[in-house]
């Protein structure tokens, strides 16, 4: 036997045995899905058994930012672990830049030995999507329609399903065929509870779920008055945020539409997980499977008189975010400010691979969570129809300005205000905590751009 061929037959059987003590990751992403759209963090009407499940028995952040509030932004982050002022990307900007996304998590993840797959909405404009994973399918709703064939245009077994219940089977067909001489890194991104914005009905779920929420009113919501959309500047009162509460919430019908809709469509996703773990436990794969679950967006349900995300408001910038660890103690509230870019550091945490010295955030494992006391919000897409702007958190105090309008600050002080009624930016008794937090998210954001420039070897 060559010398060669005898120290592979002597290191592959330990190399197969390293593998194979690395866990599972499924990492499981909604779309449009805010903090509160929970049973776990205190809603009482949605019914969310199967993540309320992975909350009980995993740890539940109850303080989880994005630090983008669009889909496409958010998704660059939790690819690549930058903010959106590093990696640039958004809608309108082209593709996504190479230097980025090699560092990404798909790519760590397969060189470190992982069975990689992706199914559902990838959100990002990247060419070379075929090369991040061994298996993957990047498909959204589909544009082409302007009603329920939105959603309900792919087929399984010849039948025309909810795309829901499509990523949830090439899920349960990941898992079935994945190799078991190597652990797998699965990322799911449902397209619910998303809106399907042509059509006039907004939400569309599968047939099963007609019932739910059926007999349930649900409450107005609040800071919804006339007041509360007048004091907005003039460009959001006209811009998308309004735009699309009349599509979804400007009459008590169709509030009551959208709402159960939205509920639904999340209802629907949590039937999915069920079968997923279903399906790990049937294949003896249960306790060695770490699932993270997260929203890539807050979302407003018609506070304020507004519709979507994009703005600094608590609405659309807090999300779900659970952390389901079978070989860890359950039942755990971690209260740390966790971010989006949080996740991918987690993912190579789980799996022993050092995370890039460049990456913005932290592993939600790691101690250096519970130091973290404030941090960046941004949303930089300029587009005429959705004003940017940037803000800083801190525990009790939220600073924010619109970038084209600097001159409209806000400040409020969340310990005492944490509906964010009571703007005090132009109150003299708070004009220094305001400089200060200016001042601090300025040095923040100027530090994300040398990271970026860094990256970019400018």
């Amino acid at each position: 036997m060559k010398k060669a061929t005898l120290v592979l037959f002597v290191l592959l059987p330990l190399v197969q045995a390293f593998c194979q003590t690395k866990p599972n990751i499924i990492f499981i992403l909604t779309d449009d899905q805010r903090w509160d759209a929970l049973g776990f963090a205190g809603n009482p009407i949605i019914q969310t058994p199967e993540m309320d499940r992975l909350a009980t028995e995993g740890t539940y952040f109850p303080n989880a930012f994005v630090t983008t509030p669009i889909c496409a932004a958010s998704r660059a982050s939790i690819l690549t672990g930058l903010y959106e002022r590093t990696h640039g990307y958004t809608f309108g900007q082209g593709a996504i830049k190479e230097p980025f996304m090699a560092q990404s998590y798909p790519v760590a993840l397969r060189e470190a030995g992982y069975y990689t797959g992706f199914f559902g909405k990838f959100g990002v404009n990247y060419p070379d999507f075929s090369t991040l994973f061994e298996v993957g399918d990047d498909y959204d709703r589909n544009g082409k329609y302007d009603d329920r064939r939105g959603y309900f245009f792919k087929t399984i077994d010849q039948d025309t399903v909810h795309l829901t219940r499509y990523t949830g089977q090439q899920a349960l067909d990941f898992i079935k065929s994945a190799p078991d001489d190597q652990p797998f890194m699965l990322s799911l991104s449902f397209s619910a509870p998303h809106a399907h914005d042509p059509a006039e009905l907004q939400y569309f779920w599968s047939s099963e779920f007609d019932t739910m929420y059926q007999n349930v009113t649900i409450p107005d919501p609040i800071m919804a008055s006339e007041v509360e959309f007048l004091a907005q500047p003039a460009y959001v009162r006209t811009g998308e945020n309004r735009t699309r509460w009349h599509w979804r919430y400007d009459t008590p019908e169709k509030y009551q539409h959208s709402a159960k809709g939205y509920y639904r469509m999340i209802s629907e996703v949590d039937a999915e997980i069920g079968k997923i773990r279903k399906e790990l436990a049937e294949k003896g794969l249960a306790e060695k499977t770490v699932i993270i679950l997260m929203g890539d967006n807050g979302y407003f349900l018609g506070e304020r008189q507004l519709a979507g995300k994009w703005l600094m408001y608590e609405n659309s910038l807090r999300v779900p975010l659970l952390v389901f660890d079978p070989r860890k103690k359950g039942g755990m509230i971690n209260p740390s400010f966790a971010l989006n870019i949080d996740v991918p550091a987690t993912i190579l945490d789980l799996a022993g691979v050092p995370a890039p010295t460049s990456w913005q955030g932290l592993s939600l494992n790691s101690s250096e969570l519970s130091k973290r006391k404030e941090f960046v919000t941004e949303h930089l897409w300029q587009t005429p129809i959705i004003a940017p702007s940037e803000a800083f958190r801190t525990d009790r105090w939220k600073y924010f300005r619109y970038i084209n309008d600097p001159s409209h600050e806000e400040l409020y002080d969340l310990s005492v205000d944490p509906l964010e009624k009571n703007n005090l930016a132009s109150n003299p008794a708070f004009r220094q905590i305001l400089i200060e937090l200016r001042e601090k998210m300025e040095k923040q954001t100027s530090a994300y751009l040398k990271t970026k420039a860094e990256l970019e070897g400018k």
